[in-house]
């Protein structure tokens, strides 16, 4: 189905959609002066501006503590993917045939980061308000709904290695990516072992990630 049509949108300027789209293999290939990056980056903000701002309404009594933890639930990656998900989104993705081999950690980032673009091409397309009324209908309902995204494995795991008196250590094995647009891969070391590496848009996210691996070897979780 046609983009617009899906989604009820009568476009001002349809090239922001087809930037949305894009993905940097694509325009690599065709020769394309631009990719989805920058939209990925606006998009990011205005998710976790609308976001903030329901929570900050809806929960009057939390502090910004809770709050901050509550908002990384429902823009962390497993949740962007879900929404992308839900949207069909990868139905419009434009990625070049030497891509189509993907890992499954590069399925997952590309599927997060065109949410993001898409939400950029909506705000600078339609506004504002109409942007913060389709994210109601995506997002907010499963705020409502208190669905969980996010598990907190580095606290988790902390809980573990304090009860067994085991130190826990993070290191960077690898950052590249363009300064808005970076990705970071981290290992975990309890008692100097390492037990998992991770990989993330930010050193928090990959170690989150670190730390799930090490918990599945360490066998308390599947």
């Amino acid at each position: 189905m046609n983009l617009f049509e899906k989604f009820s949108i009568e476009p001002n300027n349809e090239d922001y959609y087809k930037i949305a789209f894009t993905h940097s293999s694509y325009a690599k290939v065709h020769g394309l002066k631009y990719d989805y990056e920058r939209l990925e980056f606006l998009g990011d903000s205005i998710l976790n501006m609308l976001v903030s701002e329901y929570l900050y309404k809806k929960y009057p009594k939390y502090g910004e503590g809770k709050l901050t933890k509550l908002r990384a639930n429902y823009v962390c990656q497993s949740a962007l993917v879900c929404y992308s998900h839900e949207l069909g989104l990868n139905e419009y993705l434009k990625v070049s045939a030497d891509e189509m081999n993907l890992t499954d950690n590069e399925v997952i980032s590309i599927t997060s980061d065109i949410f993001e673009s898409f939400l950029g091409a909506l705000f600078l397309d339609q506004g504002l308000a109409f942007t913060k009324r389709f994210i109601a209908k995506i997002i907010f309902v499963h705020i409502d709904e208190e669905k969980v995204f996010f598990n907190d494995y580095k606290s988790k795991i902390k809980e573990y290695c304090d009860s067994h008196e085991i130190k826990i250590r993070y290191g960077l094995l690898e950052e590249y990516g363009v300064p808005h647009d970076k990705t970071f891969i981290m290992e975990i070391l309890l008692d100097g072992k390492k037990m998992g590496e991770g990989k993330g848009k930010n050193k928090k996210e990959a170690e989150q990630a670190a730390a799930h691996e090490a918990m599945i070897n360490l066998n308390l979780i599947r």
